[in-house]
């Protein structure tokens, strides 16, 4: 198999694992709190990413950072997986899957807004037309198809959905200034971000054993959404010889993911979400038009 066969195989597998992930949310929450959720997810997905440096030789880089990289990774550690997840879990405990994926999935172009004030970058036409049309399908899918009505499903859940996708550009804009080994510093982020996540379950949480359905939800969210889907992307975006043909492929994920939330969840996928979500990835492909 050539490289860019396998880096299409390691992109597809990547967006196979992303479009399990809102129905894994939906199903752990029935079992545990949000921030439990992210407690547990969170231990597995360090030791997941840790057990990848050490099959790669890396596991010694994440001593030899400097003190500013140690201070860097507390930052990014304390955006996420901390605040991003927290806030990302609550808007699906709040809202339907089907709702909370699509929304959550415009912080491309949260991104591309947020770069023009923190990295200098200028704003051009495309953006505009792809926040208009994005944001439109936004409309449609939390007023389940009555946007005028501006009747919401649910205003809080809504409103969180679209705080993450601030919280998950600012993660990517600053992580834009990282040097080292991305596997390495996603590592260290994590080891950072553990006390914050810690502090806040037993400030706010009741301490209690965990139910299996929980452990099991958070291990498969901590090893595949927070863990092995990075590091296969990352591998696909190294073999490959053609980033776009490789990074077109996550187009896929939000459709496969209403295939997972309409069999496994139960949820009867709405023609206003379909829709809503078409005009969402329309807004996304417009931003790649030169």
């Amino acid at each position: 198999m050539n490289a860019q066969r396998q880096a299409i195989l390691f992109g597809l597998s990547a967006v196979l694992l992303w479009s399990t992930v809102a129905t894994a949310f939906k199903l752990s929450l029935r079992y545990c709190t949000p921030i439990e959720l992210l407690l547990y997810s969170s231990f597995f997905s360090t030791l997941v990413i840790g057990f990848v440096l050490h099959v790669q030789h890396k596991l010694h880089l994440v001593f030899q950072c400097s003190r500013r990289e140690y201070l860097h990774s507390i930052f990014l550690g304390a955006l996420s997986p901390f605040l991003y997840y927290l806030i990302l879990f609550k808007a699906y405990d709040l809202l339907p899957a089907q709702q909370a994926q699509p929304i959550n999935y415009t912080w491309a172009i949260t991104l591309s807004l947020l770069s023009v004030p923190l990295l200098k970058q200028k704003i051009r036409w495309q953006q505009w037309l792809a926040l208009v049309v994005s944001y439109c399908g936004v409309l449609i899918i939390s007023t389940e198809g009555t946007p005028f009505s501006l009747q919401f499903t649910n205003p809080f859940g809504v409103a969180l959905a679209l705080i993450s996708t601030v919280i998950w550009a600012l993660y990517w804009i600053y992580n834009t200034r990282d040097r080292r080994d991305p596997v390495v510093a996603l590592f260290v982020n994590f080891l950072c971000s553990i006390p914050f996540i810690l502090v806040y379950y037993l400030a706010t949480g009741d301490q209690r054993i965990p139910a299996v359905g929980a452990l099991l939800g958070g291990a498969y969210v901590g090893t595949f959404e927070m863990g092995l889907s990075f590091v296969l992307w990352l591998m696909a975006m190294k073999l490959t010889d053609s980033t776009a043909r490789v990074s077109n492929l996550i187009f896929l994920s939000p459709f496969l993911s209403l295939v997972f939330i309409h069999f496994l969840l139960g949820e009867e996928i709405l023609p206003s979400t379909f829709i809503g979500l078409v005009l969402i990835v329309a807004g996304l492909s417009c931003q790649r038009v030169r």
